[in-house]
């Protein structure tokens, strides 16, 4: 799994834990939904930290909450291929 995925997971599992449709988090979150599906769908690997930010904080999260998760802390950029 590359980076780009684990963060796309954890967005999927939130909100599968909370009950939240994609498009739902896309209007609370105040993120454009063509921006939430371009992350979700993998078009987007590097989304910015403002928009990780307004995620997190509709999860009632800090973003170092959000980002703070074992297959994250666990990988590691050597093994990237960019």
């Amino acid at each position: 799994m590359d980076y780009s995925e684990l963060y796309v997971a954890r967005i999927r599992k939130l909100c599968k834990a909370r009950g939240i449709a994609i498009n739902k988090l896309a209007t609370m979150s105040d993120v454009k939904q063509s921006t939430l599906d371009n992350i979700v769908r993998g078009l987007t690997k590097n989304p910015r930290v403002k928009t990780l930010h307004k995620i997190a904080i509709t999860f009632n999260m800090t973003l170092s909450e959000f980002l703070d998760f074992p297959e994250l802390n666990a990988y590691s950029f050597e093994d990237d291929e960019e």
